[in-house]
């Protein structure tokens, strides 16, 4: 049994609500729409998002329409971000298949991510809950937020590191943290209880995108996407900065020359990952995933004991864990 089926086990009946309901949020009859969105309930992933908030509602409550509503927002919001990030990317492949605009072309694919975040926001109405509604639209600023940072952070400085930290909260950390408030919020927990659900959702977040960021620098074709493919858009992440910022020579001047001219054959490529591995990067970005990963854990440590907060622990486990 997997990280993931293991999960779910205290919430297979709200999981089977949530699937029958997500579906349907995106029927239409538009035929193209259509084409797209059942192209891309097939290519879901893990549903890791849906499943804190629901874990998150039931951590404190009992699920209810509600936590329901809040978790499809949320998914499709995720779901939009990533096909609008592959249109930016020019990213030809998610999840071991075509993307949305390799499938078909960027126009659609861009019309097709701005319908299902007009889903989203649809969604996010139907709870009834400003608190919820102003957490989802808050976070849909900061996923392009953080996407724009990265665009423009891309040289090395002191700063380099710190930097990084703070795009990774925006684009990945911040959404993780609001699917654990919106599950609280769909019952009510008071705000002891939101705010360390904010917590673990923040920390779970930025080790769950440290593990990306490492994944990158790893020849495995499970993985779903290709391999150096940060390095090829130009993302200076975790494991190149910390090689970088800790070495000397004439190897780290290559890499600087090649990153600052965006010089990025495939020998290029392969070179600056093995510097980055060689000097030490994923090694400390590994470090630092295990620390996110227990200051996650430890934010639950308020909370009674249930086979719920064991499922939540586990969702940090599997964030450092997977192996793609």
């Amino acid at each position: 049994m997997s990280f993931i089926d293991i999960i779910k086990i205290p919430i297979l009946d709200e999981m089977h609500l949530f699937d029958k309901t997500f579906a349907l949020s995106l029927s239409t009859d538009n035929p193209l729409l259509l084409s797209v969105n059942d192209y891309v309930l097939q290519k879901s992933g893990k549903q890791l998002r849906p499943m804190l908030v629901i874990l998150s509602a039931k951590l404190c409550g009992s699920v209810n329409e509600t936590t329901i509503d809040g978790a499809i927002s949320l998914e499709l919001l995720h779901t939009a971000s990533l096909i609008h990030d592959d249109v930016v990317d020019d990213t030809l492949e998610r999840r071991g298949k075509p993307s949305v605009n390799a499938r078909w072309t960027n126009k659609i694919a861009i019309l097709s991510g701005d319908y299902i975040l007009s889903k989203s926001l649809g969604s996010a109405a139907r709870t009834d809950n400003l608190r919820i509604l102003k957490a989802i639209a808050q976070i849909g600023m900061q996923l392009s937020d953080g996407e724009l940072l990265q665009l423009v952070n891309a040289q090395f400085s002191e700063k380099t590191e710190s930097n990084y930290f703070t795009i990774i909260r925006k684009k990945t950390a911040l959404l993780f943290s609001t699917c654990s408030e919106v599950g609280g919020l769909s019952v009510n927990a008071n705000e002891e209880a939101l705010q360390h659900l904010r917590n673990f959702g923040e920390y779970l977040g930025i080790c769950f995108q440290i593990k990306d960021d490492i994944f990158d620098y790893q020849d495995d074709i499970n993985i779903g996407k290709p391999t150096g493919n940060d390095i090829r858009d130009g993302k200076v992440t975790l494991p190149l900065i910390y090689a970088v910022l800790n070495s000397t020579g004439a190897e780290k001047d290559q890499v600087l020359s090649w990153l600052l001219n965006k010089d990025f054959s495939t020998e290029n490529i392969q070179t600056i990952t093995q510097f980055a591995i060689k000097n030490g990067g994923v090694e400390y970005a590994l470090a630092q995933m295990e620390t996110f990963k227990n200051k996650a854990i430890e934010e639950l440590n308020d909370f009674a004991d249930s086979d719920v907060k064991k499922s939540l622990i586990l969702c940090a486990e599997y964030a450092a864990n997977r192996v793609f």
